[in-house]
């Protein structure tokens, strides 16, 4: 049974907050909700339409946006709504009875070339992961149907699944030119069909990798300068190389050396360029921004 988690995202409208879930919500379409008859076939939004200040409901992908009255402030209520969210889908109750469901859903799939010879970003017109999931064997994989096919590729090496694409790195045995094509439609078929892009067992990857045999340590016990390290990655460095179809680990900061230990993933793993870009962008941003509490940035699989 999946466990959901939400977070809750700010928007440019002071009146409208999303709240994100780790999992998709819905497939196939974008709803509007602007009154409790109109979420006769979302329960969820009818069970929010019950709380007196909701005057709007939108449901997307992995979230739900809701539009506020002025009668609150979200800061007094956003944390009660997030935990009626939680428990109301790990009760594994419907968000919304989708209709059409025999029907393939509309999406389209192009390739783009990333900074890794090696890989290739498959980028979907509509969000099919709530989370980032990394796969790098067929073993890996046995929770995600859809990175289970591309192994059968005896060419495919790794997989690497968020937000609205995957990227296919593959091996030295077959050339892009030859591949591409066959790579893009089997994806693109495989969301069109409403497969499930990963199980309920599959593992996201966490926003940091610390501690030892890769256990997750809690960010409460780590210090204020990892913390810090942290906040600059997810907010100037993560989008940057998630555009490459890539992803950036915080694994350790060690205050004696003053070196900053990262994990690459996706198209930034294994990526000629990815050693320039480590010390001329984010190493000279983290010093810039943090003075000389930092002197180096090391990629441990780099």
């Amino acid at each position: 049974m999946k466990e959901y988690n939400i977070t809750v995202v700010k928007t440019n409208n002071p009146a409208i907050l999303k709240f994100e879930s780790n999992h998709m919500l819905v497939k196939r379409k974008n709803y509007e909700f602007k009154n409790i008859d109109e979420a006769k076939n979302s329960p969820l939004a009818q069970q929010l339409f019950y709380l007196p200040f909701i005057k709007t409901v939108y449901i997307s992908g992995n979230f739900v946006g809701m539009e506020r009255y002025d009668i609150v402030e979200w800061d007094d209520v956003k944390d009660e709504v997030a935990q009626q969210l939680v428990e109301y889908l790990n009760a594994g109750e419907p968000v919304v009875i989708e209709e059409d469901t025999d029907k393939p859903i509309a999406v389209t799939v192009y390739a783009e070339v990333t900074p890794n010879p090696a890989t290739m970003k498959f980028v979907a017109s509509k969000k099919i992961v709530g989370s980032m999931y990394e796969f790098k064997n067929i073993d890996e994989a046995k929770d995600s149907p859809l990175a289970t096919q591309l192994f059968q590729f005896p060419f495919v090496k790794q997989v690497f699944i968020d937000d609205n694409y995957v990227s296919v790195s593959k091996y030295e045995v077959a050339e892009w030119e030859d591949i591409t094509i066959e790579l893009r439609e089997l994806i693109r078929n495989f969301i069109a069909e409403g497969n499930d892009i990963v199980t309920s067992n599959a593992e996201p990857i966490k926003t940091t990798e610390t501690g030892d045999n890769n256990q997750s340590q809690p960010q409460e016990d780590l210090d204020d300068t990892s913390l810090e390290i942290i906040d600059i990655l997810e907010e100037y460095v993560k989008p940057a190389v998630a555009s490459d179809g890539g992803n950036i680990l915080f694994k350790s900061y060690e205050p004696e050396s003053r070196t900053v230990n990262v994990i690459l993933q996706g198209a930034c793993s294994g990526c000629p360029s990815s050693t320039f870009t480590l010390k001329n962008g984010i190493e000279t941003m983290l010093k810039n921004m943090m003075g000389d509490r930092v002197n180096e940035v090391v990629a441990l699989n780099g």
